[in-house]
């Protein structure tokens, strides 16, 4: 069967000086924070030998978040520790309470007053379901916007949550703007994962947040990588990783950042040697990635750190899904979770894309599946009715 097309273009500016994006420090408090949630541990770490074989690769290893807080998704990470951050330092500020733990929201100490504190993000769901969580087990409000797009299911996980979802015009990008602009006339809090100019301290608590899923991984490897593809919408997640890898290789490891090919605002910034946006419907099945707009953050790290960008189709992504689902034992990866090895596969079957990225027989590929079926309805519907153009590895 014939693959779908892809887009894989080096990144001209790999290796070039840059700023720091993620303090260590920062991240130091995060993982501290995080680590003593109840419930809290790490995530799996799978092999993935036969893949291997079928690609010609000395290893393939897969993070699976699909089980991480409950919530199916990495986001948990992330969200929910930024809201507690904000909750924090909206106590401190009222001189309620000068350095309020996760552990002081819950018990409800501060409970009246959390009660009057909003919290609000837009989201194409896993991001909106980490906030909601965060909101409801710290004691703050939570509104959550979303477009036209986000799924039943998604929404619903959202409002189980407590949250209250509302529906703007347009697609992601617009509905950031609409959160952003209610917010201010509330007097709300935005715990963005995206980040602009002027909005950068709770995006990078985020991202901090983000940055323990891929340090598990490395603590899990029994040898450093030699890549790692990892997928992206405004890009937080893979910038976090991108530091994490930097953190201990320096920058052995060759980090291939993946878009769906109908929302690839990270490739198309590479291209133009600036942040670009990707306007239109933004029309695919990868919803956690359908983002048009990089983030700042994201970007000051990426555009020097990351060794190439791809771009997918929707089917590819498919057939990496139903790969997993089938492999012993299954794995469940959503549709956004599986766009690395979608992006592996369409690479390492293609001789001139395998060259540019030096794969071979000698490479450990890491992979991190960063959601499970986040909508199980559509997960159903994706992996066990139809056939897909492309056969998988």
């Amino acid at each position: 069967m014939s693959q779908p097309p892809f887009r894989l273009l080096p990144n001209p500016r790999h290796g070039t000086p840059g700023i720091v994006v993620l303090p260590e420090g920062g991240y130091r408090r995060a993982r501290e924070a995080i680590t003593a949630w109840p419930g809290y541990t790490p995530t799996p770490l799978h092999d993935l030998p036969d893949i291997a074989a079928a690609l010609g690769l000395g290893a393939v290893h897969l993070k699976d978040e699909s089980l991480r807080f409950g919530l199916g998704s990495f986001k948990a990470l992330g969200g929910a520790y930024a809201v507690a951050r904000v909750i924090a330092a909206e106590l401190a500020r009222l001189g309620i309470a000068r350095a309020a733990t996760a552990a002081d929201l819950e018990s409800g100490r501060h409970a009246e007053t959390t009660r009057a504190i909003t919290v609000t993000c837009a989201t194409d769901g896993n991001h909106g379901r980490s906030v909601a969580w965060g909101a409801g087990r710290f004691g703050a409000r939570c509104v959550i916007f979303v477009h036209p797009g986000v799924t039943q299911g998604r929404r619903d996980a959202m409002a189980r949550f407590g949250a209250e979802v509302r529906e703007v015009p347009g697609n992601y990008d617009d509905s950031v703007r609409a959160c952003a602009r209610v917010a201010e006339e509330q007097g709300w809090h935005v715990v963005s994962d995206t980040s602009w100019p002027g909005y950068t301290e709770v995006p990078r608590d985020v991202m901090q947040g983000y940055r323990l899923m891929a340090e598990e991984a490395l603590d899990a490897l029994r040898a450093p990588p030699t890549h790692c593809f990892i997928q992206a919408g405004v890009g937080g997640v893979a910038a976090a990783v991108s530091v994490a890898l930097r953190a201990r290789y320096g920058r052995t490891v060759r980090l291939v950042v993946v878009e769906p090919d109908r929302a690839a605002c990270l490739l198309a910034s590479a291209e133009a040697g600036a942040p670009t946006v990707v306007a239109g419907g933004l029309d695919t099945l990868m919803a956690g990635l359908a983002c048009g707009e990089p983030s700042l953050l994201a970007w000051q790290e990426l555009e020097r750190a990351a060794f190439a960008f791809a771009a997918i189709a929707d089917e590819a992504a498919i057939a990496a899904m139903r790969r997993l689902a089938r492999h012993d034992p299954p794995v469940v990866s959503g549709e956004s979770g599986a766009a690395g090895l979608a992006a592996l596969t369409l690479v390492a079957r293609d001789e001139a894309a395998r060259a540019a990225l030096a794969l071979g027989p000698e490479s450990r590929v890491l992979l991190l599946s960063t959601e499970g079926a986040t909508d199980p309805d559509l997960y159903d519907r994706l992996v066990k009715v139809g056939p897909v153009d492309m056969e998988a590895p």
